[in-house]
């Protein structure tokens, strides 16, 4: 495994725990219900809660993950990137023997003789 393997890998996993830590955190309203005596709030992670501890948790977990994403945007961007056969997207070019029995097309370009137009035939009008 090289290092950008490695990075694709600690990023993924960064990004998980940050979602399921975002996830475990309780609203800014409930608060309010404990402190009315709905509940024993907070009681895992002791008597301050567990808001000090999942706060923290999330701006490293937050922090990591914005500098994995810039060291690796910086490694893609480094990275030369392989040509796909639906890009080149040029209509191939067929070239013929010089030997063949077809006889080759002549251009405008190509040819001395002036390019005239074919005479057109007089329609008679009737009256």
């Amino acid at each position: 495994m090289d290092f950008y393997e490695i990075l694709i890998f600690v990023y993924v996993i960064v990004a998980l725990m940050l979602i399921g830590f975002v996830l475990i955190q309780q609203g800014k309203g409930a608060d309010m219900g404990a402190s009315f005596g709905s509940g024993g709030s907070n009681t895992v992670f002791g008597s301050t809660g567990s808001g000090n501890f999942l706060t923290r948790t999330t701006a490293i977990l937050a922090t990591l993950f914005f500098v994995i994403s810039l060291i690796l945007g910086t490694q893609t961007n480094k990275k030369e990137k392989a040509l796909d056969d639906w890009q080149n997207i040029e209509v191939p070019v067929i070239e013929q023997p010089v030997d063949s029995d077809v006889p080759a097309t002549v251009t405008a370009k190509d040819s001395d003789a002036p390019m005239t137009a074919a005479p057109q035939e007089e329609l008679e009008v009737p009256n």
